[in-house]
């Protein structure tokens, strides 16, 4: 029994010692089999992959096939009294298709047609179309624009059926106020301070300059102590300033904007006088106000 043991073993010897030999060529085969399978299905990615591929990918925005406004640039118009307005409207992808459609702008207070791309079909001269070649740009000129000029302008495009755009007009005219007016009352000695507001501008004037007693007025003059401070902006301030009031600067001032009407104020400077009303310090009051006051003091001490 020993004997036939010894011999088994030595047989599962010689056979493990043969499959070691033969081994490393059946693995070089299966692998070679095995890389050609791989390479082959390397040159093209799985469907998987494009599936995911294409999910990442971004999609372009579809281009619009036909004519459309620029609503960034065809924007509502505010105008002043009596300048230029320019009303725009941007056409996007019209292209050369203008031999067939046509840019109109046509007001609607009356339903008037006032221009067919670059010709003007109105007698109010006022009016007049502004293109420029291989422009987007469709603009209606206004001259000298009036109040009756606003509301509703309509930008259309001979598309079937027809496209439009609508723009308000609304031409204003700025107002001048100075706050305390028409007439201040100034204690001798205190500070003249008067304060001029342009409204309703839809642009800061250039310039104010201020006139006393129909002289604009010197802010270097022997006098002294004269000054203007001005804030531009949607309301514009002007600050005139005067040191150390005297009669001699009772008068008429005014205040005039580059682009509104000017606007006037009557200033008495006092020698102790208590007139109705006065402005000390730059603020205005009434001795009526300190009477009322005093009366409603004196009542409740009564009760």
């Amino acid at each position: 029994m020993a004997n036939k043991s010894f011999g088994n073993e030595v047989v599962g010897f010689i056979l493990a010692v043969a499959f070691c030999v033969t081994c490393p060529e059946y693995v070089s085969s299966a692998q070679r089999e095995l890389g050609k399978g791989t390479n082959t299905s390397a040159t093209a990615p799985p469907a998987a992959d494009n599936a995911i591929r294409g999910a990442l990918e971004t999609p372009r925005p579809t281009p619009r096939s036909g004519p459309y406004f620029d609503l960034a640039f065809s924007k509502n118009v505010t105008a002043l009294l009596g300048k230029t307005a320019y009303l725009n409207c941007r056409v996007k992808n019209l292209g050369n298709k203008t031999l067939n459609m046509q840019v109109s702008w046509v007001r609607h207070r009356d339903i008037h047609l006032l221009t067919v791309g670059r010709y003007t079909y109105t007698s109010d001269q006022r009016f007049r179309a502004i293109h420029l070649p291989h422009s987007e740009d469709w603009t209606l000129q206004i001259k000298y624009p009036q109040h009756r000029d606003s509301g509703i302008y309509e930008c259309q495009i001979s598309t079937t059926p027809h496209m439009s755009h609508f723009i308000h007009l609304n031409v204003v005219e700025p107002t001048t106020e100075i706050i305390g007016g028409p007439e201040l009352y100034i204690d001798r000695g205190s500070t003249i301070n008067l304060t001029c507001v342009v409204l309703y501008s839809p642009e800061p004037p250039a310039y104010i300059f201020w006139n006393h007693n129909d002289a604009i007025i010197s802010y270097d003059s022997p006098r002294g102590g004269v000054s203007v401070v001005t804030e531009k902006g949607e309301t514009t301030t002007s600050f005139l300033l005067i040191q150390q009031a005297r009669p001699s600067d009772s008068g008429t001032y005014q205040c005039n904007p580059s682009n509104a009407q000017s606007k006037s104020v009557v200033v008495h400077v006092l020698n102790g006088e208590y007139p109705a009303a006065m402005q000390r310090g730059g603020q205005a009051f009434s001795p009526h106000t300190h009477c009322i006051l005093l009366a409603a003091m004196l009542l409740l001490a009564v009760s």
